[in-house]
């Protein structure tokens, strides 16, 4: 399996197989970060698209990163622009964030825990809502999303720790967790 950068590579070199690998390993995370950013099934596929191409286009000035990071961080900017840009935020109550293809049966069960998972999340407040989404969606470091948000360290932690019993309870009081 080749790395990000080596697909990336190969990809601005016109090889379809190249640009083919990273979005089969990246576009449903993305459109999964974005979705439950903005909440419109819609933008999250643009917004995943328009990562894709400037990640493209962009002459990047170094690879200390990951690809996936890029892709994180520029998606999650470009969410953030779009809800301030609409001033509003559609619900997604019965939209499934994508996955991989398992089982129907397994299928059926990881559709029901998302769409209630994903309920459990818009309903935070924003400030909770987007560095939960950064971190386990977003698969952005803590010092990454305390950079990103320009906030402390610290002040990271606590927001998921909050965020995240604030899920569970919501989960517990809708008979989904013990």
């Amino acid at each position: 399996m080749t790395s990000d950068w080596e697909s990336l590579d190969r990809a601005r070199c016109g090889d379809d197989g190249g640009w083919r690998d990273l979005v089969e390993r990246h576009h449903a995370r993305l459109v999964s970060v974005v979705l439950l950013i903005t909440g419109s099934p819609d933008a999250a596929k643009d917004i995943a698209q328009e990562a894709f191409t400037r990640l493209f286009s962009v002459e990047l000035a170094h690879r200390s990163g990951t690809v996936g990071g890029w892709l994180s961080t520029t998606a999650y900017h470009l969410a953030v622009k779009e809800c301030q840009r609409a001033h509003r935020q559609e619900q997604i109550e019965g939209v499934d964030p994508p996955d991989a293809a398992p089982s129907p049966l397994d299928g059926m069960l990881i559709e029901e825990r998302d769409r209630h998972l994903a309920a459990a999340i818009r309903a935070l407040d924003p400030l909770h809502r987007e560095i939960l989404v950064l971190r386990f969606y977003g698969g952005q470091s803590y010092e990454d999303i305390a950079r990103l948000l320009n906030v402390p360290l610290g002040t990271v932690k606590s927001r998921i720790f909050y965020a995240v019993k604030s899920c569970q309870q919501t989960l517990r009081d809708r008979g989904l967790l013990e």
